[in-house]
C-alpha cells in the first residue's frame, strides 16, 4: 500500500525503477532495518522554486518516502480524530477546494476578515516543541524513535533567527528547527504543531467563522475592533510555538475589498482566479512537456497535474481562461 501511494504522487525516476524493480528485496530490507531501529534516512535532494516567492523544496529518495507513508498511514489516523473541522490542509475529506469553499462562505457571512499569515512556517517549526507534541498521542516507543529519527534527519532550511521572550543569544543556535518542504511526514507534523491553534481560535477565543489551510488562515467578523484583538491574541499565541506571524501579510479589512486566498479571489457573492493561477498553469504546462521528453515523469503524473490544476481553477469563473490555455498549450508527445 505504502509503495503504491508514493508511485502515485511522484513522477517516474530512475530510483524508483530501482526500487520497483527489486521490490521485494527492498522491502524485506526495510523492514528489517525499521524492526532494529537500525533505519536511517537517505540524503535530501534539494531545489528552489518561485511560485512567486522563494521556497527551498526537498526531495527525499524513493525508499525514504515509502517509509513515509508507511509511518503516516498508521499515525495520521490518531491525530486526524482529534484535529478541528475548521483546518482543511493535506485532510483526507478535506482538501485546498473545501478550504475556498469555507473562505467564501466566511466572505459572505461577514463584514470584517482578519487574514493571516505565519511567517516562514516550515523553516520556523521547533523540533523539540513538535516532539512534544507527538509524544502527547504516540505512546509507542519503536515508532515514536522513527519519528524523531525523521525529524532528527531534516536538512538545512532557509535561515530563520527569531528571538523571543526569555530567549538567551544563544537560543537560536541551541534550539534545532526545520521540516523540508515535499515530505509527506512534513505536511502531517505541520497540521500537528498548529492544531492547537485550531483550539486556540476557535474554543477559547470562540471564533464561528474560521478556516485555516497550513499557515494561512482567515477569521471573519462583524467589528473591525474585535479582530484587531484577535490578532493580537492569536499573534502572542503563536510567540509559545516560536512562530513570528507575518505582520506585512496579517491585516483587518472589509469584505468588500475582497480576499486573496489560495489563488483566487473572493468577493461576496462571486470567486474569481487569482492573477498568478493562469501564469502558474501555463509554467506547469511547459514543464511537464519537458520533463515527458527527457524521460523523468509519465502520462498517469502529466494527468494527476492536470486534473489538480483544472479542477482548483473551476472553483472560480474559470471556463473560458482554462479552455484558452489548453488550446493555446495542447500535450503531444515527442
Amino acid at each position: 500500500m505504502a509503495v503504491k501511494r508514493a508511485t502515485q504522487t511522484k513522477p517516474l525516476t530512475s530510483e524508483r525503477i530501482a526500487f520497483e524493480f527489486n521490490l521485494e528485496k527492498e522491502l524485506v530490507q526495510l523492514r528489517k532495518t525499521l524492526q532494529s531501529g537500525e533505519y536511517l534516512p537517505g540524503p535530501y535532494k534539494t531545489f528552489t522554486i518561485y511560485d512567486p516567492k522563494q521556497r527551498l523544496i526537498s526531495a527525499a529518495p524513493f525508499r525514504d518516502r515509502v517509509v513515509h507513508h508507511c509511518l503516516c498511514n498508521v499515525i495520521e489516523p490518531v491525530f486526524d480524530r482529534t484535529f478541528l473541522p475548521q483546518n482543511y490542509a493535506n485532510r483526507k475529506g478535506r482538501g485546498l477546494h473545501k478550504a475556498l469553499r469555507a473562505g467564501a462562505s466566511i466572505v459572505n457571512r461577514c463584514q470584517y476578515i482578519l487574514k493571516g499569515d505565519i511567517q516562514k512556517y516550515f523553516p520556523s517549526i521547533d523540533h523539540q516543541i513538535l516532539k512534544e507534541k507527538i509524544a502527547r498521542k504516540i505512546k509507542c516507543e519503536r515508532t515514536l524513535h522513527l519519528i524523531e529519527v525523521i525529524i532528527d534527519s531534516s536538512n538545512e532550511q532557509e535561515p530563520v533567527v527569531f528571538y523571543f521572550p526569555e530567549d538567551s543569544l544563544f537560543t537560536h543556535f541551541e534550539r534545532r528547527k526545520g521540516l523540508p518542504i515535499g515530505n509527506l511526514t512534513s505536511q502531517l507534523f505541520a497540521n500537528v504543531y498548529l492544531d492547537s491553534l485550531d483550539h486556540f481560535i476557535v474554543h477559547t477565543l470562540k471564533k464561528k467563522h474560521y478556516a485555516r489551510y497550513v499557515d494561512d488562515f482567515i477569521i471573519g467578523g462583524s467589528e473591525r475592533r474585535e479582530l484587531h484583538k484577535t490578532k493580537d491574541e492569536v499573534r502572542t499565541f503563536l510567540e509559545g510555538l516560536r512562530l513570528r506571524i507575518h505582520e506585512q501579510k496579517t491585516a483587518v479589512f472589509p469584505v468588500r475589498r475582497g480576499l486573496s486566498f489560495l489563488g483566487c479571489r473572493l468577493y461576496p457573492g462571486k470567486i474569481l482566479a487569482g492573477k498568478r493561477c493562469g501564469k502558474r498553469f501555463v509554467r506547469r504546462l511547459k514543464q511537464l512537456q519537458r520533463d515527458f521528453k527527457a524521460g523523468l515523469t509519465d502520462l498517469h503524473h502529466i494527468k494527476q497535474v492536470i486534473s489538480s490544476y483544472n479542477g482548483h481553477l473551476a472553483h472560480a469563473s474559470t471556463a473560458k481562461l482554462r479552455a484558452k490555455i489548453l488550446y493555446e498549450h495542447p500535450f503531444v508527445k515527442g
